[in-house]
C-alpha cells in the first residue's frame, strides 16, 4: 500500500462499554464517573486563545488537587542550571540518603507550570519515599521545543551537581514521560553520564500519534475521552519533525545506551500503544525494561486511592529502591 491511499478500516458496531468487575470496586466507582471531557484546542496561531485554556485548566486541575492529602514534606524552592525547580524530601528520610528522583511534571506538553509543579512533585515524594527535583520548565505558547527540553537537561546538569549519576533516576509521568526520555537520549548524545534508570509512567513517547490504541481508546478512556492531543504537539514542536528522538523518543536509537527502565499504563490508556511499543522498542536493544499494565486502567491510572495504584506504587517503590540503595 502506497503512503497516499487510505489504510484498510475495521468497522465496529456502536456498542456499550460496561465498567468491568474485574477490578477493585474503588477503581470502579472511578470509571463509573465517567469521561473527563477536556476543552477544544484553540488555533494554533491563536496563542492568546491558549494562555486562556491553559489557565483555565490549571484552576480546574489545582481545584482537584486541593483536596488530596500530600503527606509532611520539606519543599525548597531552588535554581538549577537557570531554572526554577522545586526540591522535596519526604519527613523521615535518612540524612545521610545521597538518592534523588528527577522527576518531571506531565499536562500535554502545555500544563503543569508552577504550583500545579510543585504539588504534583509533593505528592510524588510522598508516594515513592524519595528526595524529588522537579523542574518547573518552560512551556508553549511562549516557550515551544527545544525550550522545554533545554530546561529538563538543565536540570539534570544541576542535579548531577549535587548527586552521583547512579544515584538519579529520572522519571515522568504522560508529557513528563516524553520529556524524560528525551532528556536520557539528549543527555547521551551530550556526553553526560545516564542516571541509574527511567520510570515513564504513561509516557507521550510518540507525537507523531501513530499507534493503535489513538483510534481505539477514542470514547473509551475517561481521560479526555482518548481525544487526540495533535494540536498541542504541533505548538510544542513549532515546527520541528515530530518524529525527532528529542520530540517522539520511541524513535531513538536504544543501541547506543539507555538505563534499565519501568514502564506503566493501563488496558483503557490511550497512550497504551506508545508505552508497549517503547517496552519493546528499549527490550530489542537489549535494555532491561518492565512493562506494568493495569486493567481497565485510563491514562494516569485511577488517580484514587485503589488496590491496583498502591500495587502500581510497591512496583515503583521496588524498581527505584533496587537501583539507588
Amino acid at each position: 500500500m502506497s503512503e497516499t491511499e487510505s489504510p484498510p478500516v475495521l468497522r465496529v458496531p456502536e456498542r456499550d462499554i460496561p465498567v468491568p468487575r474485574s477490578i477493585s470496586p474503588e477503581a470502579q466507582a472511578v470509571l463509573a464517573r465517567g469521561v473527563i471531557e477536556g476543552g477544544e484546542h484553540p488555533p494554533l496561531d491563536d496563542l492568546a486563545a491558549w494562555r486562556k485554556m491553559i489557565a483555565a485548566t490549571a484552576r480546574t486541575v489545582l481545584t482537584m488537587l486541593s483536596g488530596v492529602p500530600n503527606g509532611e514534606v520539606e519543599v525548597e524552592a531552588t535554581d538549577l542550571e537557570g531554572v526554577p525547580t522545586f526540591v522535596v524530601t519526604p519527613h523521615g528520610l535518612d540524612p545521610g540518603d545521597t538518592s534523588a528522583l528527577l522527576d518531571i511534571h506531565g499536562g500535554a506538553l502545555v500544563n503543569g507550570a508552577g504550583e500545579m509543579c510543585r504539588i504534583m512533585a509533593t505528592r510524588t515524594a510522598v508516594r515513592f519515599g524519595v528526595r524529588v527535583y522537579a523542574p518547573d520548565y518552560r512551556m508553549p505558547p511562549d516557550d515551544p521545543y527545544p525550550a522545554p527540553l533545554d530546561d529538563c537537561i538543565a536540570a539534570y546538569r544541576g542535579v548531577l551537581g549535587r548527586h552521583h549519576p547512579q544515584q538519579v533516576v529520572v522519571s515522568g509521568g504522560s508529557a513528563g514521560g516524553n520529556l524524560a526520555a528525551a532528556l536520557i537520549l539528549r543527555a547521551r548524545d551530550e556526553g553526560l553520564p545516564p542516571p541509574a534508570g527511567a520510570v515513564l509512567l504513561s509516557p507521550e513517547a510518540d507525537l507523531t500519534e501513530s499507534g493503535d490504541t489513538f483510534k481505539t481508546m477514542v470514547g473509551i478512556d475517561t481521560v479526555g475521552g482518548g481525544k487526540s492531543l495533535m494540536p498541542a504537539n504541533l505548538l510544542y514542536a513549532n515546527g520541528h519533525d515530530l518524529s525527532h528522538p528529542y520530540l517522539s523518543p520511541l524513535f531513538g536509537d536504544f543501541t547506543k545506551g539507555f538505563p534499565p527502565t519501568l514502564l506503566t499504563s493501563g488496558t483503557r490508556d490511550f497512550f497504551l500503544s506508545n508505552t508497549v511499543r517503547m517496552h519493546r522498542a528499549l527490550r530489542s536493544a537489549g535494555v532491561h525494561a518492565e512493562l506494568h499494565v493495569m486493567e481497565a486502567g485510563p491514562h494516569g491510572g485511577f488517580m484514587a486511592d485503589t488496590p491496583e495504584e498502591r500495587d502500581i506504587t510497591d512496583e515503583v517503590r521496588r524498581f527505584i529502591q533496587a537501583l539507588l540503595y
